[in-house]
């Protein structure tokens, strides 16, 4: 009889993972397919050594986030609803109105909603730096241009 030899799963630990920035134009970009894109960077879904309980992914910058665009008529029928908890206190904002006022919003938004839903998501978020220009304070990071096929 043969031994049998069993290989082993390889599990990331803090010291394996080299976390780079990246910085993203999101002009003419499509929010879901953009959202969806970072959020597998932030993750670290790219990467031969994903592991699902940790934040191993990468830094994301993104620019131009007031030129980001979405299709159909979704332009002036999407909406972004809140409440506080107190009666009457529900707000009901447009997406044409938040984009001219606070583009971050739009894309954290969607990229949160595409994170885990818990502590590691929480972690991951922080990752992401969005600006409604093209300039960034992140030059000393020395990002690289990262570019989607969408």
């Amino acid at each position: 009889m043969s031994k049998r030899t069993t290989q082993r799963t390889f599990h990331a630990s803090e010291e394996d993972v080299d976390k780079k920035w990246y910085v993203v134009d999101a002009e003419n970009l499509v929010l879901g397919r953009l959202a969806a894109n970072v959020a597998r960077i932030l993750r670290g879904k790219h990467k031969p050594i994903f592991s699902p309980h940790m934040d191993n992914g990468d830094f994301v910058i993104v620019i131009n986030a007031g030129k980001v665009r979405l299709t159909g008529k979704r332009e002036e029928q999407k909406s972004y609803f809140s409440y506080s908890g107190y009666p009457g206190g529900s707000k009901t904002r447009l997406f044409k109105d938040m984009i001219k006022s606070n583009p971050q919003f739009v894309i954290e938004h969607a990229v949160r909603g595409m994170l885990p839903h818990n502590r590691l998501g929480r972690r991951m978020i922080k990752k992401l730096k969005v600006y409604g220009e093209h300039a960034h304070p992140h030059e000393a990071q020395q990002p690289e241009e990262l570019k989607f096929d969408i």
